[in-house]
């Protein structure tokens, strides 16, 4: 559900119509609902009211520190991957003691800042890594809390580029191994472990890929607190999947009652990572269209957004749904369709943001709404062809609020600077 609704056939975001908000700030635009983030936030943390737990907003999705700010008013942490992730939660207001930092590459400089700050623990992917952490910690005089993030080799059944639990996978340890580590990390005196570690892929349309790796954690857990070390924390990850298309991923209610079920006896502490499932459905990019062409084998709607804001059609095949802004906007017959490709002027062949979409006919001046681009939307965004990244705006009721200005040329090249010797004409 979203709150992304036609009023008269005019497509609104709230109480807002997304024509006047492109009117006032240009296109291409991203443009989020504050009552859809809220939603999804009550309706995925409601099934595990009854279970201790820490819900972990995976901010790779969407770092903004106005989204950030929505899920810290609720409550959330936060899963960072980065030092600069680190700092954009802090900056947002959301509490350290409630931040797990994820990743396969942190580098001392992020380990020191995180151990400074005092974020609750570190999800650690190598045995080099912990023999850093432990290093960095003893040298500020810290103990870094850990658990170790386990590759339970199971198929998440989604996309290669973001499953991340198959042993082919380069995210995390296997279950034997990860034993070993646990064992030595209780003897490093900068180390204290707390929890065990798993996150499987992304954009997950099946319960069964997480039941079966919660099978695993199980026994990891029971073995390793047989062993001694005090497992107090489980974390689960994200990855519960959205509907782009025709996809019917499980309900976060019957996700969330098949994983209470399966802990409801670990005596753990809960820690969950959804990202997509929060924010996915709640934000849009907005984009104006330029030009039709007619080609030899097909129709192009060339439109001013592209693969530089909106990357996951060129990366992941992904399918965005497109709306057109005002139905009632004249281009021929009311019915008129057309099969066209919807494709950005970056010079590449791969910028294209729907390929042969079936769709409302349009002309130039119409406004498209590119559906469900709240994850890894403007995150994934880039400057590619010197593009500047596009406005970002969040609508709250009646009102809309401008929360990351649309960059300049200057942006462009802010940080950049000429050598002397290049200055000097020949």
């Amino acid at each position: 559900m979203h709150h992304f609704h036609y009023v008269n056939e005019q497509l609104y975001c709230e109480n807002v119509p997304l024509e006047r908000i492109c009117d006032d700030v240009g296109t291409p635009v991203f443009v989020y609902s504050r009552e859809t983030l809220e939603r999804h936030f009550k309706i995925f943390q409601e099934p595990f009211r009854n279970v201790e737990h820490i819900i972990c907003y995976s901010m790779k999705a969407c770092s903004n520190l106005a989204i950030l700010r929505v899920f810290a008013n609720m409550g959330a942490g936060a899963d960072i991957v980065s030092g600069g992730e680190l700092y954009r939660a802090i900056a947002a207001g959301l509490d350290p003691a409630r931040i797990v930092y994820s990743g396969v590459g942190k580098k001392a400089s992020e380990m020191d800042e995180a151990l400074n700050a005092g974020i609750l623990m570190f999800n650690v992917e190598s045995e080099q890594e912990l023999a850093l952490l432990d290093e960095r910690a003893r040298a500020l005089g810290k103990k870094a809390r850990i658990a170790v993030r386990v590759n339970p080799d199971v198929d998440p059944l989604t996309h290669p580029y973001i499953a991340t639990g198959l042993k082919k996978n380069k995210f995390g340890i296997d279950l034997k191994r990860s034993v070993k580590l646990y064992r030595k990390a209780r003897e490093m005196k900068g180390i204290e472990p707390i929890g065990v570690d798993c996150h499987i892929g992304s954009q997950l349309t099946e319960l069964s890929p997480f039941m079966e790796a919660l099978e695993k954690l199980r026994e990891l857990v029971e073995g390793l607190r047989a062993d001694g070390i005090d497992v107090q924390y489980l974390d689960i990850g994200g990855g519960l999947g959205i509907p782009y298309e025709d996809e019917e991923p499980p309900r976060p209610a019957d996700y969330g009652a098949a994983v209470v079920e399966k802990i409801s006896d670990m005596h753990v502490k809960l820690i969950l990572e959804p990202g997509r499932v929060l924010v996915g459905n709640a934000g849009v990019v907005v984009t104006r269209v330029l030009y039709q062409k007619e080609g030899a084998d097909k129709r192009f709607i060339i439109v001013d957004a592209a693969m530089n804001d909106l990357v996951r059609p060129s990366l992941y095949n992904a399918y965005h749904s497109v709306w057109k802004v005002n139905r009632t906007r004249a281009s021929g017959s009311p019915n008129d369709r057309v099969i066209a490709d919807v494709v950005g002027p970056i010079c590449e062949s791969g910028d294209f943001l729907a390929k042969a979409r079936d769709m409302a006919a349009v002309q130039s001046g119409d406004l498209l709404s590119l559906m469900s681009a709240g994850a890894y939307g403007f995150s994934m965004s880039s400057n590619y062809n010197s593009r500047p990244r596009a406005i970002e705006v969040l609508v709250d009721q009646d009102e809309y609020f401008v929360i990351r200005d649309r960059e300049t040329y200057q942006d462009l090249i802010h940080g950049e600077r000429i050598p002397s010797g290049l200055l000097q004409s020949t």
